[in-house]
């Protein structure tokens, strides 16, 4: 594998620079780790640790989270995407956050957990002409 070499305290900076948050939950359905603590769009509380998934959403959205992480693990999708409008900063307009959930599996197949992956896109979007490296 690719990262093999790497030391874990590697793997854990390279998580912690993806401009992006991950959550991690396991097969069990407990949440295991995620990343940028500090700076979260959804923040997570410290004693969520552990915790199953279902205790730590909102209850608007629990059956369609419920009904996703099935699909994962029965394998009958590997993956899912959506986008929403959220308020980031008080007062100013909203912000693109493009999520992304996808099943872990290991080199055979079988379910290990599935990890939620959430991005502020807004400053994508608002992109415009082209920027060279060292411009």
């Amino acid at each position: 594998m690719l990262f093999d070499r790497m030391s874990a305290e590697m793997v854990k900076a390279m998580i912690e620079a993806v401009p992006a948050e991950l959550t991690v939950i396991d097969a069990s359905d407990e949440v295991v780790g995620w990343n940028k603590h500090e700076t979260r769009l959804f923040k997570r509380p410290m004693t969520a640790m552990g915790m199953n998934f279902r205790q730590c959403h909102p209850e608007h959205s629990l059956a369609m989270v419920e009904k996703l992480v099935a699909d994962l693990k029965s394998g009958a999708r590997d993956k899912a995407t959506f986008w929403i409008d959220l308020e980031v900063a008080k007062g100013e307009p909203k912000h693109k956050i493009f999520i992304e959930f996808y099943a872990l599996r290991d080199e055979k197949g079988k379910y290990l957990g599935c990890m939620e992956f959430t991005q502020d896109v807004q400053a994508i979007r608002d992109l415009q002409g082209q920027k060279r490296l060292m411009d």
